[in-house]
């Protein structure tokens, strides 16, 4: 079984995290194309391409001039993020073996990097999906690395049994042919929602939290078979039977 989270938009900018060994990405050489790409981009031009403030847009120009600085360590992709899946899959305390089960079981999706595993070394970056970079022919992100990824993304699921657990964000489908990815494995997808009145809502932080929550849940306990994430509990969040089927896992909080 093999797991799938998102990346985050915020990120460390050095990481002391201790893992077994850092690990080159498979796509680094694309990584490398796209930083230099964004590399050329003014303070101003990026933060209107990347929708994101004066401080934070001049932050990642620095961060994609000094990308393949020789003083410019990579972290590993699991305590390289920072936002709210990361914090709860609190990597910290991980053992080696921890390390390296998440190292075949967990797939982490970046813009930049395309497919990382989480000992993948990487550098600080911020990058959207829609953004289209000159090299590209005009293509956006998604659809520059859906060529890309599709296949190598699927057979990363069949090395792991295929299953694959959904635990990304709606738009990290994009970055693949979704449709493939269904027909040749089985998609099993976890879903996080709050009862407000006699309504189920999304509460965006609850379901990030979550995500994480159970992220950790099957690597420290070494899950894998797909009816084992039934028994998943956090703060009140178990499964509700009656509006969960097979691949559809809804987990709900009074």
């Amino acid at each position: 079984m093999l797991t799938f989270i998102s990346c985050a938009k915020t990120m460390a900018s050095r990481s002391a995290l201790s893992v077994p060994e850092v690990t080159v990405p498979r796509f680094q050489s694309e990584a490398v194309e796209n930083a230099m790409q964004m590399s050329q981009y003014s303070s101003a031009e990026l933060e209107k391409l990347l929708r994101v403030n004066a401080k934070i847009a001049a932050e990642n120009r620095l961060r994609y001039h000094d990308f393949c600085s020789a003083n410019n360590r990579p972290m590993p992709a699991i305590g390289a993020y920072t936002g709210a899946v990361f914090k709860r899959i609190l990597p910290k305390d991980y053992t080696a073996d921890d390390f390296r089960y998440a190292q075949a079981h967990l797939r982490i999706t970046s813009f930049l990097y395309g497919l990382l595993c989480p000992l993948d070394g990487i550098h600080p970056y911020r990058l959207e999906g829609d953004v289209r970079l000159p090299d590209h022919e005009g293509l956006s992100m998604f659809d520059y690395w859906k060529p890309l990824l599709t296949d190598a993304f699927i057979e990363d699921i069949h090395q792991q049994g295929g299953i694959l657990v959904n635990l990304a964000s709606a738009e990290m489908k994009d970055l693949f042919d979704w449709k493939r990815v269904m027909n040749k494995v089985r998609v099993i997808t976890p879903d996080f929602q709050v009862w407000k009145g006699s309504e189920l809502k999304t509460v965006v932080i609850y379901a990030k939290m979550c995500r994480g929550e159970m992220t950790r849940y099957i690597l420290k306990n070494r899950i894998e078979r797909p009816e084992d994430l039934r028994s998943f509990t956090w703060e009140g969040f178990k499964i509700d039977e009656e509006r969960s089927t097979e691949d559809h896992l809804m987990f709900t909080l009074e």
